[in-house]
């Protein structure tokens, strides 16, 4: 009786989690087939390559230009500046919770990092472009202190609980598996963090990584406060634009079945491709390091 109990709850589990999972997937594919619906009319008016490789952005003129090349090397710019900010720093940070801290002190920087994650990205915007902003027009004669680098700083702090919290929970079972026999063993902490931890928490570090590119690709608000806005080609200490902050500036001002609307949706596709062929290559390299 018991038997017959406990399987039909692991039935209705499953279907349960078969729902959720194909609504999930439904839902997903409704989402880019309507970018991609919407995306299509401006394809018929501007050519794919003028598109993503022209530099020119002027949708208001009688001369309309459509062309988000700036948008993409920016949004790609700072994305890799928060990458080499994030990665290294959150290891350390990961390495030290998981070996250099009790177990009480452990869970609570935990606790802290989780929370971090979910502090609005309008706030970490917002203290860029009081403190970071402000720092390169004032030391840098800079005339605005928005600029790349001040979007790269502010995306690789945001990132950085996405890194700790991903390889923390990798190399906490980690050393779960090898404290005791590298104890036993006379092997010291710094000998077994280097020659068998990291080499296994790989996997984990790879995953914080994409997630944290993912993250950063796709953020808005915070960008946008820091990184000026401008349509043109990035540079580090110049001003730019991201794909992302593009569509949130201006989505609201274009009239519903314009090409200016097409495009930005457009745009948003463009982003989506992006992200998978990024993610593609990470996995690509990911499988390579199974064998």
């Amino acid at each position: 009786m018991k038997k017959r109990k406990q399987r039909k709850n692991e039935e209705l589990f499953k279907a349960i989690i078969s729902f959720n999972t194909f609504l999930a997937t439904i839902t997903l594919c409704f989402v880019i087939f309507f970018i991609l619906k919407e995306s299509i009319p401006i394809f018929k008016a501007v050519s794919v390559k003028d598109f993503i490789t022209g530099t020119k952005w002027n949708p208001l003129s009688n001369r309309a230009d459509f062309s988000i090349l700036p948008a993409i090397l920016g949004s790609l710019y700072t994305s890799f500046i928060a990458i080499l900010i994030s990665v290294p720093l959150g290891i350390g940070a990961a390495i030290f919770i998981c070996f250099y801290t009790s177990e009480r002190f452990r869970e609570a920087i935990k606790s802290i990092v989780q929370i971090i994650m979910g502090v609005p990205s309008v706030i970490f915007g917002f203290i860029g472009l009081m403190v970071l902003v402000s720092f390169f027009e004032k030391n840098l004669n800079m005339a605005a202190g928005e600029c790349v680098l001040a979007g790269g700083i502010v995306l690789g702090i945001m990132t950085i609980p996405c890194v700790i919290s991903t390889v923390v929970e990798t190399m906490d079972k980690v050393r779960e598996g090898y404290s005791i026999s590298s104890t036993v063993l006379g092997v010291s902490k710094s000998y077994m963090i280097k020659n068998l931890v990291l080499p296994v928490s790989k996997h984990g570090i790879f995953s914080g990584i994409i997630l944290a590119f993912s993250r950063a690709i796709g953020e808005t608000m915070a960008v946008m406060l820091v990184i000026g806005n401008s349509a043109i080609l990035p540079k580090l200490f110049g001003r730019a634009q991201t794909i992302p902050a593009l569509i949130a500036l201006e989505m609201g001002s274009a009239e519903i079945g314009s090409m200016h609307y097409h495009a930005l949706f457009a745009s948003g596709l463009v982003l989506l491709v992006i992200l998978l062929i990024i993610n593609l290559i990470f996995y690509y390299f990911k499988s390579k390091w199974d064998y």
